[in-house]
């Protein structure tokens, strides 16, 4: 996890555990799907043009028995899928409208 960091983040910091038990129970689906929600997003560039995400990923969140999990600031959210994921999106951009 880094906590120094060279770049601007986003409001939302999103990151997805890419740890042994997260990765088993498919997280890498999850940030791929972030990717292309948010447009543009992958390895090279992690928050979006409007400043209102940012992507990491990380390597534990020290909550393996809730895998795959996906920490927005510092809000855990269990049992995470692709699907959940959009809809938390979603939710997060009408909360700043």
């Amino acid at each position: 996890m880094k906590i120094f960091s060279f770049e601007a983040k986003g409001k939302y910091v999103i990151k997805v555990c890419d740890g042994t038990a997260c990765h088993v129970r498919k997280s890498i689906p999850i940030l791929e799907g972030l990717y292309k929600e948010l447009g543009g997003l992958g390895k090279k560039k992690h928050t979006t043009d409007d400043q209102l995400f940012t992507v990491e990923t990380v390597s534990c969140l020290g909550a393996c028995g809730l895998a795959p999990a996906v920490m927005v600031n510092d809000e855990v959210h269990p049992k995470m899928t692709p699907e959940k994921m959009s809809e938390l999106i979603k939710k997060l951009r009408e909360e700043e409208e």
